[in-house]
């Protein structure tokens, strides 16, 4: 695969640049190596310091169908890092008094309840921006779902917590779609509108946009890409977003992030000089809230790392001396990363079209070295290996799983039994249909073709689940549940 190079379109008066900064070719070298390394078909880059913009660039392609390069103006999705947006509103609604962080959450969103009755009394708005409800992730109840981010939200009490209330740390997209709904109540308006109209347009971020569906069809778009199991780079379905949905759905381009990351490294400053919000609520949302532990694969991403919280719609952790507050974006299709070093006015937004990648934590590192300068590492060899070993892993667990299978110990029941309706009180209705002696389970917008494994087991075949088990429940001859992608249903009939 050959890598070609948007040329940058901004340009930077010369005397207000820094002599010793580095030079932008040391910029490109860094994004090319890592396009390279990671097989990824395109990336936007931007690097502020202070005021100025010093990179703002396109690499590679924004689809491999088109070769169509990837340009300052490409529309990324942000993904998660919609959240920093959706903070910085609250905390503009809590510069102008219309909103406390320590405020109950029952005084402005009455409707939204946790299951259990002791942490729903002491629930704060600050609580549901920093990941420590209690409530696991519960991703399903709203990725590629048909329902909307009310029904999402109505579900909530119906949850069981899945550790105590404020003693740990689980991340959490559902309670941002509330402290959405919140800044609803607290600005009189849309959070759509109230973004667009506090941050966006004040900031002259002209190509965001709140949905996939408000893009035009002829935009500057980039499209997102996966490996399949050969290992090449072929295109991945887009994910539509319909609804603007305050922990997710933005997208923007390389020039908009130039804008964001100004915004934030003045502490709260356009960049036409005029102040959005106070620089003390601001900050706050960047403070450590809820420490993150350093193991697994947050020790593996952050292996230059002492300590590591999360803040607001932010991750905050030590890098080789420096503070550094960052945050990433992972939807189907892209991933990318918006980083920040404070006591060095630099900001960073790495942007690519490829699934689950690690380049731009990759690229981010090795960007920081050059700009902090800092002795380089081989960021590339680093996470290729973390890339390499999650994998080997994932490979040695299916073969100690499938290791110990039966694969004579037949099903307790005949097939057709397993067909009907299993339900779950927040997660609704999976259905099981028996055809051409196969079942197939379907949940949500997800179908699972499913393949015998062993006794009352199965295994997902195809799609999004693939090789993962699905178990029915049998009693007394009769199927009583399905346990399917971690959800308990109970068979109804």
């Amino acid at each position: 695969m050959r890598w070609t190079f948007a040329t940058a379109v901004l340009i930077v008066p010369f005397a207000h640049v820094r002599a010793d900064e580095p030079k932008p070719e040391a910029a490109d070298a860094v994004i090319a190596d890592a396009l390279k390394a990671f097989q990824v078909p395109g990336a936007a880059l931007v690097v502020v310091r202070g005021d100025q913009t010093i990179v703002l660039k396109g690499y590679g392609h924004r689809s491999l169908d088109t070769k169509a390069p990837v340009t300052p103006d490409t529309s990324f999705p942000l993904a998660s890092c919609t959240k920093q947006f959706t903070t910085a509103l609250l905390a503009m609604l809590v510069d102008e008094g219309s909103l406390n962080w320590d405020d109950p959450v029952k005084k402005h969103l009455p409707s939204f309840k946790l299951s259990d009755p002791n942490a729903n009394a002491l629930l704060t708005v600050r609580d549901l921006v920093t990941h420590r409800t209690g409530l696991a992730s519960h991703d399903l109840l709203w990725y590629h779902a048909p329902w909307s981010i009310e029904h999402t939200l109505k579900q909530v009490p119906l949850l069981p917590l899945d550790y105590p209330f404020r003693s740990g740390y689980r991340y959490n997209s559902i309670t941002f779609m509330a402290a959405g709904r919140i800044a609803e109540q607290c600005g009189k308006d849309k959070w759509e509108k109230l973004v667009r109209e506090r941050i966006v347009d004040p900031l002259e971020m002209k190509g965001v946009t709140f949905t996939t569906t408000a893009i035009a069809k002829d935009a500057d778009r980039a499209l997102g890409h996966q490996l399949n199991k050969a290992g090449k780079v072929e295109r991945m379905p887009t994910y539509e977003m319909k609804e603007p949905n305050p922990s997710g759905s933005m997208n923007a381009t390389a020039r908009d992030l130039a804008a964001w990351l100004q915004f934030h490294v003045s502490d709260g400053v356009a960049p036409n000089g005029k102040r959005l919000v106070s620089s003390k609520p601001l900050l706050e949302t960047r403070s450590p809230q809820n420490v993150m532990r350093l193991e697994g694969a947050a020790k593996s991403q952050f292996p230059e790392t002492v300590q590591l919280s999360y803040a607001m719609g932010w991750v905050v952790n030590d890098y080789r001396g420096l503070k550094v507050v960052a945050h990433g974006g992972l939807i189907d299709g892209f991933r990318i990363q918006i980083t920040l070093v404070p006591d060095k006015d630099l900001g960073f937004a790495v942007l690519t079209n490829l699934h689950d990648t690690r380049m731009p934590m990759a690229a981010t590192n090795a960007l920081v070295d050059l700009y902090c300068e800092l002795k380089p590492k081989d960021w590339n060899a680093y996470f290729r290996k973390a890339l390499d070993d999650e994998a080997e892993a994932k490979k040695a667990a299916l073969a100690a799983r499938d290791k110990t299978r039966d694969p004579t110990a037949k099903p307790s029941l005949p097939l057709t039994d397993f067909a009907g309706k299993y339900t779950h009180p927040a997660y609704g209705t999976a259905t099981v249909t028996h055809a051409d002696d196969k079942l197939t389970a379907t949940f949500s917008n997800f179908t699972y073709p499913l393949e015998h494994y062993e006794r009352d087991t199965f295994r997902i075949t195809a799609g999004r689940f693939e090789n993962e088990l699905a178990t029915f429940t049998v009693t007394d001859g009769k199927t009583k549940g399905l346990a399917l992608s971690g959800i308990e249903f109970k068979f109804k009939k």
